[in-house]
């Protein structure tokens, strides 16, 4: 490899017009980058693949690191296609649009094994098959950003910029809806022409069932930092009735919603296998891609293996998305979740699926877990774990420590890192044993990796 006037200024940086020629690609990182090694120093090269020859010039310098951007493909991958999206390269919110969805989908299984392998030193018994779904327009849930900027000719709305703070100059979006991926543009021209313009600094996006006809329904929170004037008021609303949108306002936390105009037409979706509908306002957490939770909530279910007379605890169980599902297999279920607003819907939603009386929802800080309070729950035949990217230590400590063994543990997991290290505890803490594990492709063309684990006990409970 030769390499030409590599001079860093006092910030690491390297100039645009300095190019590194010919690496050498070697494998692909978790967040889609290239890996190379130059001088004994790697190199994390953007647009590039494994197995690939690229020119590429450097846009960052650190001690042990260098990131570059590729310039020219010399040798492709068999790996590589065009992006479909012409924003793709300076939009954050894909990483991976250059690469197969296949190959993508086998780089996160890949990902998940070598985490569960070097983080948490366990490996599964069972590889499972990983959930895939659509590829395109699948995202259901989104967070736009939106930013005045006079030099980009007015209102901006969209994404971050990749590895920046700024919203890319997008006017349209492959993974969003069509519909959503069409109003890009108008959005813009209708905050344009607000007087709260510099005081509305993101939307969040919310793409759902009308429960009452099931008619799609685009519910878009704008976050106000002020309230709208009387004719800001006029221009929302004439914008939503014309585009068939509803806006929420959110002038503080997330409970502060309320809907601009008359409705709300309340947004749900359908978990078809179970009969289950569940209700939720655009400002709680759901997965982003309904179809793959369809999936998901039904593999997990089918992997728990629960039995009629089983009581099943639901950790981190939000609205009830698990819960609702398994109570329609087991004796009891039990729902346990940080937030008192989520636990309230998640009753709520039982009560209109006819489960009120198979369920329980209990506020409880999982993060702060231990034996006394795992075991003052009682006893469970069956645990689903779904936390958030923090993982759960605390709670997987207590359960490893606890001496009735659970028949089957199911967890979820958006983060490979901390699903490793809590594999780790209840595998060479716990006693149990990694049955299978897989990926669950909840994000196309991103970096991000779903996946899901087994756990069973080494060796059959003792009968109490």
């Amino acid at each position: 490899m030769r390499s030409e006037g590599l001079n860093a200024d006092s910030n690491g940086q390297i100039g645009r017009s300095e190019v590194i020629t010919e690496l050498e690609i070697e494998s692909l990182d978790l967040e889609a980058q290239g890996v190379a090694r130059h001088d004994g120093k790697v190199i994390f090269v953007r647009g590039a693949l494994p197995g690939e020859r690229v020119r590429a010039q450097r846009v960052r310098s650190k001690p042990k690191f260098e990131v570059a951007q590729t310039i020219e493909v010399l040798k492709a991958s068999v790996m590589r296609v065009t992006p479909r999206c012409e924003y793709f390269g300076v939009c954050g919110g894909c990483t991976m649009q250059h690469l197969e969805p296949r190959a993508q989908l086998a780089i996160k299984q890949r990902a998940l094994e070598d985490q569960l392998k070097h983080l948490g030193g366990v490996r599964p018994d069972e590889v499972l098959r990983p959930l895939a779904g659509p590829t395109w327009a699948y995202r259901y849930r989104a967070r736009l950003s939106v930013r005045h900027v006079i030099k980009k000719g007015g209102v901006l709305v969209g994404f971050h910029e990749r590895g920046s703070s700024y919203v890319a100059d997008m006017r349209s979006c492959q993974i969003l809806p069509r519909a959503v991926s069409d109003l890009l543009v108008p959005l813009r021209e209708l905050i344009e022409g607000l007087a709260i313009r510099d005081r509305l600094p993101q939307i969040e996006l919310a793409v759902g069932q009308a429960l009452a006809t099931g008619e799609a329904v685009i519910a878009m929170v704008l976050r106000i930092l002020e309230s709208p004037t009387e004719q800001d008021r006029e221009r929302l609303v004439a914008f939503a009735r014309s585009h068939r949108v509803e806006f929420w306002l959110q002038p503080k936390g997330p409970e502060t919603i309320v809907l601009l105009d008359e409705g709300p037409s309340q947004l749900g979706y359908d978990l078809p296998e179970f009969g289950i509908r569940m209700p939720y306002r655009p400002t709680d957490f759901t997965q982003v891609n309904h179809m793959i939770n369809e999936r998901l909530v039904g593999k997990a279910v089918r992997l728990l293996e629960v039995e009629p007379q089983d009581r099943v605890a639901d950790l981190f169980c939000g609205l009830g998305n698990f819960t609702l599902a398994l109570a329609t297999q087991a004796r009891q279920v039990l729902g346990l979740e940080g937030a008192k607003s989520l636990t309230e819907r998640a009753t709520q939603n039982a009560a209109l699926n006819g489960l009120a009386s198979r369920t329980a929802f209990e506020v409880r800080n999982l993060f702060d877990m231990t034996l006394e309070a795992w075991q003052a729950l009682g006893a469970f035949d069956r645990v689903l774990i779904d936390p958030p990217r923090e993982g759960a230590l605390e709670l997987c400590k207590a359960i490893a420590a606890d001496p009735h063994r659970i028949k089957r543990i199911v967890y979820v997991s958006c983060n490979p890192a901390t699903l490793a290290r809590d594999a780790g505890v209840l595998v060479h803490t716990g006693g149990y044993r990694l049955v299978a594990a897989g990926a669950i492709n909840m994000f196309p063309h991103t970096s991000h990796v779903e996946s899901m684990a087994v756990f069973e006990p080494q060796s059959e409970p003792t009968p109490e």
